[in-house]
């Protein structure tokens, strides 16, 4: 899916906030316009869609978003995968790139969206509580499911595919509005490649590969 280096979900925030400064600077002053200025500048970074060379290795998935992964948990994933599997969380600060990529080519066959709470995305629990949108992808060598959660800044999470749709390997799909995370839930015929800790980039780190 082309997208532009700024996506157009995020042109109203941009045009409101040059509007503002505009009218700051006509009936106030330069200070005032400084800071719709400065707030529309942020979201032109926020909303970017930078270029990534995604692997040229279809036995690789690579990260879904930007961030941190900030655990890597043996859990029972009961809506998709049913089944006890591996959970890496990826925590999205405000200055990351919020778009999202699919981890790996392959047929949407699950969708959930659950409205919820907005708590801190860092908040042990808030993949339980806070509103968030999973996709299940199956390729026919493995299955995986990427959820993405809202923070308590992110009020809007956005997809443009849908269920029955083919994504491509590290296809853009879809973006969180403001501070979030992303889980990925893979099977035990994934190889985990990151650690705890690590800095990934959306649709290019590379968090592990399919070993059979």
């Amino acid at each position: 899916m082309n997208k532009p280096f700024i996506v157009e979900d995020g042109y109203i925030f941009i045009a409101v906030a040059v509007i503002l400064a505009i009218a700051a600077g006509y009936f106030l002053n330069a200070y005032v316009a400084a800071i719709p200025t400065v707030l529309a500048l942020y979201f032109a970074y926020f909303f970017r869609n930078p270029h990534r060379q995604v692997p040229d290795d279809e036995t690789a998935l690579v990260a879904p978003a930007d961030g941190t992964v900030v655990g890597i948990e043996k859990v029972y994933e009961e809506t998709y995968l049913n089944k006890e599997c591996r959970k890496i969380i990826i925590f999205l600060s405000i200055f990351n790139a919020h778009v999202n990529r699919a981890p790996l080519s392959g047929v949407i066959n699950f969708q959930q969206y659950t409205c919820g709470r907005f708590r801190p995305a860092y908040k042990e629990g808030v993949g339980y509580e806070n509103e968030r949108y999973s996709i299940g992808i199956e390729n026919g060598r493995t299955q995986i499911l990427v959820t993405v959660i809202a923070g308590i800044l992110a009020r809007r999470i956005v997809s443009w595919v849908t269920l029955g749709d083919t994504l491509l390997h590290g296809q853009l799909y879809g973006m969180i509005k403001f501070g979030s995370c992303a889980e990925i839930y893979v099977d035990d015929d994934v190889d985990i490649t990151v650690q705890k800790g690590q800095k990934v980039r959306c649709g290019e780190t590379i968090i592990g590969r399919i070993v059979k």
